[in-house]
């Protein structure tokens, strides 16, 4: 065989997942070679039930196993640190056939998701609140708040995923009369420990408009396009009590 390191490399991968690889035929004839690539994929298939844990406990281990193998052949793993991996999970049960009973599954997916991109985020130091109570109403409306990188949010319309989630997650039974409408999250990150709590469709878009560098006065008619009677203040509290704000940009 005759090739470049790269095209090696792109060649045993392939391979390794058993995808067409028609130049490594002598490689994959060799009796070791089925053992490395089920140890592999055994790992691959573990690190991304581990990173899903609401998950497995909605369907069960066997599933998100079957599922998870299909998964991991279809996008394995580029990057060597396995807690980060998963990032395509929860598209991949949207359109999983055997999910198509489960439509709030790919959404509870993502809240594992943000969990662990909130867990595994670079810590910032906190904001005082008093930088912006200081400030008249102009220079208030111009501001910029940054939401810290341990801060993740989501807005899910169409099912209630954050208490399909939140009770899974903090492994407790699901109430018998479930409310089923859209629901938000809001992860944070306190004391090293991920937190989490409702969030309003009015809290996501102000937080969106925040992460696009969108001055306060703009984020705060952002939220209160989608909710009129919003308590901005109350807003602003709740959110600096979550820590989910990394620094204050005052004009």
């Amino acid at each position: 065989m005759n090739t470049s390191l790269a095209g090696f490399q792109d060649a045993f991968i392939d391979a390794l997942y058993e995808r067409n690889s028609t130049e490594m035929t002598t490689l994959i004839e060799q009796p070791g070679f089925l053992v490395y690539r089920n140890t592999v994929l055994k790992g691959s298939v573990d690190a991304l039930v581990a990173n899903f844990p609401t998950v497995e406990r909605l369907v069960g281990t066997e599933w998100i196993k079957a599922a998870g193998t299909v998964h991991v052949r279809q996008s394995p793993p580029t990057d060597s640190r396995l807690l980060q991996y998963g990032a395509g999970f929860p598209d991949f049960l949207n359109a999983f056939e055997h999910a198509r009973e489960l439509p709030y599954l790919g959404d509870v997916a993502r809240l594992d998701l943000l969990w662990t991109q909130v867990h595994c985020a670079a810590d910032e130091p906190d904001v005082d609140p008093s930088e912006l109570a200081n400030l008249s109403p102009a220079d208030l409306a111009l501001s910029r708040l940054t939401p810290k990188a341990a801060c993740r949010w989501a807005w899910f319309p169409d099912n209630p995923a954050y208490t399909l989630w939140r009770f899974n997650r903090e492994e407790r039974g699901i109430p018998d009369e479930l409310d089923w409408r859209g629901e938000g999250a809001l992860l944070t990150r306190k004391q090293a420990q991920v937190c989490w709590q409702a969030a309003s469709v009015a809290d996501c878009r102000f937080l969106d408009a925040c992460a696009a560098h969108l001055p306060l006065g703009q984020a705060a008619e952002k939220a209160l396009e989608v909710q009129p009677d919003l308590d901005f203040s109350e807003l602003i509290a709740r959110l600096f009590r979550a820590d989910a704000f990394a620094s204050v940009s005052i004009p």
